[in-house]
């Protein structure tokens, strides 16, 4: 699990901005929203402008160099703050696997220009190197032999994931549990544009996943669970497979008739069937089409996904409520700072209290 990230000098990100999941409190009810070490589900809030797309994209930076996974290229353009002099960008992601914490900084002058990488298993530095200087080491048994030195621009973590065979060992097992979370992880956009980075899906469309998945009648369920019925078949047009409904009268190709709501509602269940084996979801303002009521069933959807850590971006403060998850899992990103709403007041909150109506009220403001 993800339970601290930290990043400097990338788009609106200036000065050092910080993330900590571990500030949990002892809430008991929705206790399934944190896990052992951090909180597992969260929705951010913020005004237009603040970054929690950009806070997605930081994230989900460390996608782009230790990863074959699908990439958004053009999203990372420009990179570096513009209005800092500063020549590179500094990431920071800790994790937890097995107990042991993993820590991995590096630099970046560009999106896939590494400058630095350090890699840190339970306080040790196992891999360094100078992308510039062409110099550094690893220390994980397996990699005695290894030749980190090269002129191209290769993670020196991927390469030694992809390159040596390791020791069954406890450090070893964890290096492979990182690099693992990192292939796993999933940040998508509009859920009508079926934009992603990160876990690999293929190339077919969303009519296809639901079909090929042999999910096509759970998606029929779903939709009828969201007041949306209608009866789904398979089609096969032009040598693709499509949704079709069936109607008294004749049958419709299922887009041609969806509302925008549904059109993102279906996208939304495309994501949902490949969650469970992702490690870390991203999903940026989720709910723009959807009734507040709509919103709160898919949060409480995922929850249902144990080992997955899901974040929501949204606008929507009929969500902040206790009914659905809890203070120390909303969090409020404001002038460069996100802090859950729980560390934002002195107030003991309970169950009872109505943190919408707290949040509307300025409670959670920060001075």
């Amino acid at each position: 699990m993800l339970t601290r990230f930290c990043v400097e000098n990338f788009k609106n990100f200036k000065d050092r901005f910080e993330w900590d999941l571990t500030q949990c409190n002892n809430y008991e009810f929705n206790e399934e929203a944190v896990g052992r070490y951090c909180v597992k589900k969260g929705l951010i809030f913020g005004v237009n402008g603040s970054g929690k797309s950009n806070l997605g994209l930081a994230l989900f930076d460390i996608i782009l160099h230790l990863t074959d996974r699908a990439k958004l290229e053009n999203k990372y353009v420009p990179y570096l703050n513009l209005d800092s002099s500063k020549k590179y960008a500094e990431f920071e992601y800790h994790f937890m696997f097995s107990d042991v914490e993993v820590v991995y900084k590096y630099q970046k002058k560009s999106s896939r220009k590494l400058l630095k990488e350090q890699l840190m298993i339970d306080g040790q530095e196992v891999i360094f190197f100078d992308h510039v200087e062409q110099q550094g080491s690893t220390r994980l048994i397996g990699t005695e032999t290894l030749n980190l030195k090269s002129d191209n621009d290769m993670s020196r973590v991927k390469y030694v994931k992809s390159n040596a065979i390791l020791e069954d060992n406890l450090v070893n097992h964890v290096f492979y549990q990182f690099v693992n979370f990192v292939d796993s992880m999933l940040l998508f956009y509009s859920l009508d544009e079926r934009r992603y980075q990160g876990i690999q899906v293929g190339t077919h469309s969303v009519s296809e996943g639901i079909i090929e998945s042999g999910r096509l009648k759970d998606f029929e369920e779903f939709l009828r669970t969201q007041g949306i019925d209608y009866t789904l078949v398979e089609r096969e047009v032009d040598g693709n497979k499509r949704i079709y409904c069936v109607f008294e009268e004749g049958e419709a190709n299922f887009f041609t008739i969806a509302s925008t709501g549904t059109k993102s509602l279906t996208s939304f269940y495309y994501w949902y069937i490949i969650m469970d084996s992702a490690s870390l979801v991203f999903i940026d303002e989720f709910d723009a089409f959807y009734h507040f009521a709509l919103a709160k069933q898919i949060v409480q959807l995922t929850k249902e996904l144990e080992n997955t850590q899901i974040f929501f971006t949204s606008h929507n403060t009929d969500l902040i409520s206790n009914d659905l998850l809890r203070p120390d899992c909303y969090f409020n990103l404001a002038n460069g700072k996100i802090k859950s709403i729980a560390s934002l007041t002195d107030k003991e909150l309970r169950r009872a209290h109505n943190l919408q109506k707290m949040y509307k009220a300025g409670a959670f403001d920060e001075e």
